[in-house]
């Protein structure tokens, strides 16, 4: 680690000066003719941040008061003369150079202050590894061996038709059982597109279907077999949300009726019907696994501090606390939703290459600039540092934000997120405000306007590709932003901090997704704006019921039929009838729910929403619109 004080050449930090030049005061002469050539201009008042606002010029065509107005602006947005060189003095300054000073009278030498750090860097990696192996792979649960990693989107059953007709591709049914491990703040994994389950649709919310059967009885839970099975466990009880942990599930085949019910945060959905696939959890068969992030998250925070408080050279301090931050965002506290821990680990040193290369090109351009010769060590720990772990965390920090992407799609559905962005929107101008008027200050605004006004039109050419969507990510954010915070101010530091940090947890967790993307992409597993089928009216007896439709046409061929959002049916043009009869016995009083969606070859559109056959033999018709 590098001192402040050391008497070495190499490792002293030489404060940061600025390449403008004072001019040359103008001769008497030129002054004088300045005056007379242009008598709306005013010489210095002897104030040294005054300006003297840039010559009217131009085309004789040009209003007089046009070419004054431009003139004014651009002598404005030139800034003072000379120009003010930004430098942060620490507050009580003998206490924050109190570490460098320490350090000094420790390591007084570079080959002492180059042993400490590389023995600082052993500790941070061993102490960290050490406490992320326990935290992913310690914890066998008796009887069962090792759990299985899953990821908090695992689930049974897939959605719509993926299981095939009856389930086939989704069996066992029953008979079976799975020790699986879950990862902590399950309970944040929603779904983000309508997911219909009977007549109802569930969005922003755990799919978590069903619970307890007795109130009084926590060990009753059944749970349909597409519920998220992270969620589901958290629901019952079985791992915690906080630090998660292992369970048992068991297989119980078909079930009947899944209430809902509030337990632990979640909110589970009701549904009144039958499903073929149901789970339960042993709750005798238990482990003390625990996911560590918050022991890990204190780990990284005090290393990360000490390296702040101790180290001056930016390029040393940045590349640190870049590595570490980035290693703990994509191991622990946002990692890719994988369950084979050893995958994450590959795709995250794969992002990290490509990562680090653009973290050397904010260092050289921006925050080389912000930290050279600061020695406010606990400001920047503060500012800098601190800030740098909020915008690293978001899925914790800025979780409460109810904007999932920056989508038409999604502002439109999701509740609150158009009122945010405003928002987020207005607080972007102030801070704008103030970061152009320092930049004013010292000189660099045109430079700087002239490069976001290249950046601005590069997304509109890229906005007008036809057939792509523009998708702003937020390590997109941090790119485009960055430029504004290189100036050596409290605000600054703050700003930057942020936007590193939202570029760590963009690319850690999610890679460098592209900034144009397909509808299909975007669209994910939501509705795509299908036609629906059209159904004639249904034959009812007291045990059967005939539901028909009008024959595809166009690229449509076939008709997928979900019972229970179970898929019982596909009938094919030419080869099947256009009609599909569902029994049920005399004694049956279940409701029944019907959906049904075109499908091209193995492909299937929207299904419309549920139509139900109620338990008293009465149909209930479908509602205009579609579901998945």
């Amino acid at each position: 680690m590098a001192g402040a004080n050391t008497d070495e050449e190499s490792l002293r930090i030489e404060p940061y000066t600025s390449q403008l030049q004072t001019p040359q005061a103008a001769t008497p002469e030129a002054s004088t003719d300045a005056i007379n050539g242009h008598p709306d201009n005013t010489l210095p008042s002897g104030n040294s941040t005054s300006y003297i606002p840039s010559p009217s010029r131009g085309p004789a065509w040009v209003p007089q008061w046009l070419r004054k107005t431009s003139g004014a602006i651009v002598g404005w947005a030139n800034g003072p003369q000379p120009p003010r060189q930004f430098r942060i003095e620490p507050f009580f300054p003998r206490f924050q150079t109190a570490p460098l000073r320490l350090l000094d009278r420790i390591c007084p030498g570079k080959r002492r202050k180059v042993i400490a750090l590389v023995v600082f860097y052993f500790l941070w990696l061993f102490t960290f590894s050490a406490v992320l192996h326990h935290s992913a792979f310690a914890g066998d649960i008796p009887g069962f061996g090792e759990p299985t990693h899953v990821s908090c989107l695992a689930s049974y059953w897939a959605r719509g038709n993926q299981c095939g007709v009856d389930g086939n591709e989704c069996r066992p049914f029953n008979n079976s059982v799975f020790a699986f491990r879950c990862p902590a703040n399950c309970i944040k994994t929603h779904v983000n597109n309508p997911r219909a389950v009977g007549r109802n649709e569930v969005i922003y919310a755990p799919f978590v279907i069903g619970g307890p059967q007795d109130q009084t009885n926590v060990s009753s839970s059944i749970y349909r077999g597409d519920s998220f099975l992270c969620g589901a466990a958290i629901h019952a009880g079985i791992v915690s949300n906080s630090v998660g942990g292992c369970g048992v599930t068991k297989l119980v085949g078909e079930k009947t009726a899944f209430p809902a019910s509030q337990r632990h945060s979640i909110s589970s959905i009701g549904f009144d019907s039958s499903f073929p696939l149901a789970f339960t959890f042993l709750p005798e068969a238990t482990s003390q696994c625990k996911d560590l992030r918050w022991p890990l998250l204190a780990v990284s925070v005090i290393f990360t501090c000490l390296a702040s408080l101790f180290i001056t050279s930016s390029g040393l301090f940045f590349s640190t606390v870049f590595v570490g931050i980035y290693i703990h965002v994509g191991l622990v506290s946002d990692p890719p939703n994988l369950a084979d821990y050893y995958s994450i680990i590959s795709i995250v040193l794969g992002r990290f290459l490509p990562s680090a290369f653009c973290a050397f090109v904010f260092h050289k351009y921006c925050i080389h600039r912000t930290l050279t010769g600061l020695t406010a060590q606990f400001e920047k720990t503060i500012l800098w540092l601190g800030s740098c772990w909020v915008g690293a965390l978001t899925n914790y920090t800025f979780d409460f934000i109810p904007i999932q992407r920056l989508t038409p799609h999604d502002l439109n559905q999701q509740p609150g997120a158009k009122a945010a962005l405003v928002i987020i929107i207005l607080a972007l101008l102030l801070i704008a405000f103030g970061q152009i008027w320092a930049l004013r200050k010292e000189g660099r605004l045109p430079r700087m306007l002239a490069l976001y006004a290249f950046f601005f039109l590069m997304i509109g050419l890229l906005a007008a590709v036809p057939g792509l969507k523009l998708r702003i990510h937020h390590y997109i954010l941090g790119l485009l932003l960055m430029p504004g915070t290189s100036i050596q101010t409290r605000p600054s530091l703050l700003w930057q901090g942020i936007l590193v940090g939202f570029f760590i947890n963009g690319t850690a967790r999610w890679g460098f997704d592209s900034i144009l993307q397909t509808a299909a992409v975007l669209q994910g597993d939501g509705q795509l704006g299908t036609r629906l089928p059209s159904m004639l009216a249904p034959v009812i007896t007291s045990t059967n019921i005939t539901l028909a439709w009008e024959v595809p046409r166009g690229v449509w061929d076939g008709v997928s039929v979900l019972v229970n959002d179970v898929e019982r049916y596909r009938a094919f043009v030419g080869y099947d009838p256009e009609e599909f009869v569902w029994s049920r016995k005399e004694n049956d009083k279940k409701k029944y729910y019907f959906r049904f969606g075109y499908m091209a070859g193995s492909d299937v559109g929207d299904y419309t929403k549920a139509g139900v056959w109620e338990s008293d033999g009465s149909w209930t018709p479908m509602e205009k619109g579609a579901s998945k």
